[in-house]
């Protein structure tokens, strides 16, 4: 009997391919090789140069003092009330440097201005690595409209791959249930092809990298 459906038809290819199967036609290709070309760039400037062409900004720290100093000046020149933070870590290092953190839950709503550390920077494409398992939780990363990420410079990687093998690493045996990867604000033109900023996310991206080396 003919099959009545496309769907009947493909799944009847697919297990006679399965059925009939034939030796590999790329034998010679070499699969760990790299895909793409070598960073013209330190990982590190490359890391800046494409998380600023996808609309982040990249803000270099000498050490934990610029930071604060970096933040600061942001604080001020943008007016930011307060910054909502709920990560331990750095609640506990901005208090102690004098700038105003909210770590209410009552308040998470009514935030702008968000702070996380991630997990890995990568290079390729000026994106950010982030999970769930890190303290800011799942949220932190999607709802405020200025999403604010300070990093050291060990967590710069070249390629995805790279960040993908250390979490595999670092979270042996326990891998968190969320890995998201972020590369620049949130932007849609789905609608009439008119780009919009902030439309799934945060519409401002900072990254404060502190050189740790």
């Amino acid at each position: 009997m003919e099959e009545s459906t496309t769907k009947e038809k493909i799944l009847k290819k697919v297990r006679n391919a399965l059925i009939s199967k034939l030796e590999n036609p790329f034998a010679n290709i070499d699969f760990t090789k790299p895909v793409y070309q070598k960073l013209k760039e330190d990982p590190t400037i490359q890391f800046a140069i494409n998380l600023n062409e996808a609309g982040g900004t990249f803000v270099y720290c000498e050490n934990e003092k610029a930071i604060v100093e970096n933040l600061k000046l942001l604080k001020e020149q943008n007016n930011w009330n307060s910054i909502h933070c709920i990560d331990e870590r750095l609640t506990g290092f901005l208090t102690k440097e004098h700038i105003n953190v909210d770590d209410d839950p009552e308040h998470f709503l009514e935030m702008k201005v968000g702070i996380t550390r991630c997990e890995y920077l990568i290079s390729r494409f000026g994106s950010i690595m982030v999970s769930s398992a890190i303290l800011s939780g799942r949220r932190m990363f999607a709802f405020p409209e200025i999403h604010v990420v300070v990093a050291a410079a060990s967590q710069v990687v070249p390629e995805l791959k790279d960040a993908l093998e250390g979490m595999t690493k670092n979270y042996e045996g326990r891998f968190p249930s969320q890995v998201t990867v972020i590369t620049g604000p949130s932007r849609t033109a789905d609608i009439e092809k008119t780009l919009v900023m902030g439309a799934h996310g945060p519409k401002e991206l900072y990254v404060f990298m502190v050189d740790n080396s």
